[in-house]
């Protein structure tokens, strides 16, 4: 990359979200420990999501209430960011990482992530980490006026993503 654009502040790669999901499968008392936990770790109300189709077999209804979700942003993603690479080791395979900047990985325990205590009342659930990386001025795709389209140069690239991640967070990415 040329060095003129090394020091563009447009082209400097930031945190856009971060969303924690916990799917239990059913509604009732295990959901709603897991909203407690959520709130928990995150320090935000969770939302909650329906199944989108009947699963005779899981024994899940359309419309029933099977997951929570809490989206973190600013320094509330950094903050809870780094805690949860503690948790899976501070390594990532290549594969979590999409073409366009994003990457996901699972907590297989909650307890896992660092300053998270034990409640036998509450139990142990799992959960899904996804990360939303972008650059100033990704707003102009999601406007609701004059929207625009953003060049693919100006895209966080999958290569970017990992250098991102590796740089700021200290993190190892297998399998590249």
């Amino acid at each position: 990359m040329k060095p003129e654009k090394l020091n563009n502040p447009m082209r400097k790669i930031k945190i856009d979200k971060v969303v924690v999901n916990i799917c239990v499968g059913s509604s009732g008392e295990r959901l709603e420990r897991a909203a407690k936990i959520l709130e928990q770790l995150t320090g935000m109300k969770p939302s909650y999501r329906k199944a989108k189709r009947t699963i005779k077999d899981f024994g899940i209804r359309k419309g029933e209430r099977i997951a929570v979700v809490a989206t973190l942003r600013g320094e509330k993603a950094r903050s809870f960011l780094e805690k949860a690479f503690e948790a899976v080791k501070k390594k990532i395979k290549a594969s979590s990482f999409d073409e366009y900047g994003n990457f996901a990985f699972g907590i297989k325990e909650h307890i896992e992530i660092p300053e998270t205590k034990y409640d036998p009342n509450l139990g142990i659930v799992g959960m899904d980490v996804c990360v939303s990386l972008s650059r100033p001025g990704y707003r102009v795709m999601r406007r609701k006026i004059a929207r625009s389209r953003i060049p693919l140069r100006h895209r966080v690239s999958k290569q970017e993503a990992i250098e991102f991640v590796e740089k700021e967070f200290g993190v190892t990415v297998v399998g590249k």
